[in-house]
């Protein structure tokens, strides 16, 4: 592991062990992994592990057997000691890291009695990683930190002390699941269901210690593919039959197996759709055949026409999930799992919340974010996005007193922004996503400034306070930054196709994807609405409906995805949308030259390497900045005529 960034645990966050003595009382797996981490620690501080007291920790599993919701802990300090207890081997082992967290504040003072408990079941992590390198994706499709953490020359890598590493930090933030294969499932990765799943099963043992469970994607076609069936119909008592079998070598493969990952009648990938079936008739044929084994599929609703007539106005891509899946609320199984996009297109800087995501009152749904930044600079560039991520799960589908989003969700799945680059995720700070992303799925209402908090804490345990205000400065406002310099005003996909780095305003404007902003002479903008549009804006509920159908009421950060207005509306802030565009153009590239700067001035407070790699790639965001700025400017100055209010320099 040398030369590996140790991530949000580094050996000092376990500081506060030392010189103390820990009692530990219980039995099983995931014991034992806490019993080694506070092993390591105390040979590393002092300290010791005792048989009985007295104790200065007592770590607890009740009579030592789990009992009830086995990931539910309590910690609290009472006679003098911090205590412990849990339900269960992963509630001890995230007991024991909520301890690290608190650092010296848990052995001193009043610590009252403090009930922790996930408010989602499954918190997993979706590695878009081919087994085989793809002559277009790559080893990792949209991947921005090397090549794939588990796979390597077409098969399962031989280095798991990295994979245990890994599943050790995802344990250290409340994440309980990794997919381990790209939802584009090719005909390598297909294998991995049958012929290869001792692979997949090698990968799983090296998760397992840490609580994680492991998943898999599969090819709706695997039956035709893998079985020699001439059909995947999903009604067909063969095809009930080949699952069944296939899925029974799974779980003799790995007896604790997550369930399966399914992208289905999109972007080209088969589906029941061939055969005239629904998505539900698809995802229950699947979560049949794992139902007896206590697995679920996830089945992603990322389903729409990318083959669509840019010059037909009445398709729209943001209808597409809410077309296809809200009619079947109600006919999924239990453990099917209606895996949907936090916004209706694709992770773009800004969208409104996905409608579904309010209209599954009677379906299980998992929320899905991007932790890898596709559309958010791809770890070139700083952008954390808690703040992004709070926004929408504190968002309420019926609006009033309604549930949350993060309420409603029984689970949060992210696009995992790691590879085998020794920061993990390429850009050192990018870090902070994931680490967000595995506190806010254990507790979608967390403030997620408190959460970079706790990261900034856990990476740099000994740093002086003006390495964590430095820290802040310069993550803090990151997203609301990029978006300056990037799409305004909630259009987006302003970028390179293919790739989708760096601008290209009409990159896809006329291309069969199906996302455009319209810009002319007159305005800029997409009708959504109800009167006069797509119709996608009455998709939901009072009372946002209303308040995205008219102009008026419209959020102005959403205002071009909902309505194509001219250049002189006036925003809430007093400035027309042109004088808009321009000054938040400059304003970004302003804001990302002063972050620059900040981090510049933090040298000799951290490694050096981890400062280096950081300030190398700021020279790149600010030159990206700077190219968004001009390109945009540039474009809509062409498109209105109307100059700059200040006089600055547009080409």
């Amino acid at each position: 592991m040398n030369g590996i960034d140790p991530g949000w645990l580094p050996p000092e966050a376990f500081r506060p062990l030392g010189a103390r003595r820990v009692l530990i009382a219980g039995s099983g797996p995931l014991v034992d992994t806490v019993r080694r981490e506070v092993s390591d620690a105390c040979a590393r501080f002092g300290g010791e592990i005792v048989r009985d007291g007295p104790y200065d920790l007592l770590l607890r599993l009740p009579d030592g057997e789990p009992v009830g919701d086995e990931e539910e802990f309590t910690v609290a300090r009472e006679g003098g000691a911090t205590t412990v207890t849990a339900l269960g081997g992963r509630g001890l082992l995230y007991g024991l890291f909520q301890v690290v967290r608190l650092g010296e504040e848990a052995f001193s003072g009043a610590l009252p009695r403090e009930v922790h408990r996930p408010a989602t079941a499954l918190r997993m992590l979706d590695h878009w990683d081919n087994v085989a390198v793809h002559p277009v994706m790559g080893q990792v499709e949209r991947g921005y930190a090397g090549g794939s953490l588990f796979w390597r020359d077409g098969r399962a890598r031989e280095d798991f002390a990295r994979i245990r590493a890994y599943a050790r930090l995802l344990a250290a933030c409340g994440i309980n699941a990794v997919c381990v294969n790209n939802v584009n499932v090719h005909a390598v990765e297909a294998e991995l269901l049958t012929d290869r799943i001792g692979e997949v099963a090698a990968i799983a043992a090296e998760l397992r210690p840490y609580g994680i469970r492991t998943h898999l994607s599969v090819t709706f076609a695997a039956p035709v593919v893998l079985g020699g069936l001439s059909t995947a119909d999903p009604l067909q008592e063969a095809v009930r039959q080949w699952w069944a079998r296939a899925v029974h070598g799974v779980y003799e493969a790995i007896p604790d197996f997550g369930g399966f990952v399914v992208k289905a009648d999109s972007e080209g990938r088969p589906g029941p759709f061939t055969y005239g079936r629904s998505h539900a008739d698809g995802a229950n044929l699947l979560a049949g055949a794992l139902a007896p084994y206590g697995g679920t599929v996830h089945w992603r609703a990322f389903v729409y026409d990318h083959r669509q007539d840019w010059r037909d106005r009445t398709t729209d891509r943001a209808r597409a999930a809410y077309d296809h899946f809200a009619p079947l609320d109600g006919e999924f199984a239990g453990n099917a799992v209606l895996q949907v996009k936090h916004g209706p297109m694709d992770f773009q800087v800004r969208e409104p919340v996905s409608p579904v995501l309010g209209a599954l009152s009677r379906t299980r749904s998992a929320v899905e974010v991007q932790a890898t930044q596709e559309y958010t600079g791809q770890q070139r560039h700083v952008c954390w996005l808690g703040p992004m991520w709070s926004e929408v799960l504190r968002f309420r589908p019926e609006g009033g007193a309604g549930p949350t989003v993060g309420e409603s969700a029984r689970d949060l799945v992210a696009v995992s922004n790691v590879g085998d680059d020794p920061f993990w995720t390429g850009h050192p700070l990018a870090q902070a996503n994931l680490y967000t992303f595995g506190r806010l799925a254990w507790r979608p209402d967390a403030d997620p400034y408190r959460v970079l908090d706790e990261w900034i804490g856990l990476t740099f345990p000994s740093a002086p306070e003006r390495l964590a205000d430095g820290l802040h400065a310069v993550l803090d406002g990151s997203w609301r930054t990029y978006e300056k310099y990037t799409a305004p005003l909630g259009v987006g996909f302003m970028v390179q196709p293919g790739h989708h780095y760096g601008p290209s305003v009409d990159g896809y404007e006329y291309s069969p994807w199906g996302t455009y902003h319209f810009a002319d002479r007159d305005g800029v903008g997409v009708d959504r609405t109800a009167a006069t549009g797509t119709g996608y804006a009455a998709q939901y509920a009072k009372p946002w409906a209303e308040v995205y159908e008219s102009v008026a009421s419209c959020p102005d950060e959403l205002l071009l995805f909902f309505h194509h207005v001219p250049y002189g509306h006036v925003l809430r802030s007093g400035k027309t949308v042109i004088q808009h565009i321009y000054d938040t153009r400059f304003e970004g590239v302003e804001e990302a030259e002063e972050a620059r700067r900040v981090w510049a001035g933090l040298a000799g407070l951290m490694a050096p390497a981890r400062h280096e790699r950081v300030a190398e790639l700021f020279e790149e965001q600010v030159r990206s900045a700077r190219e968004w700025r001009d390109q945009l400017n540039s474009y809509f100055l062409r498109k209105s005529g109307v100059p700059d209010a200040h006089g600055r320099t547009i080409y």
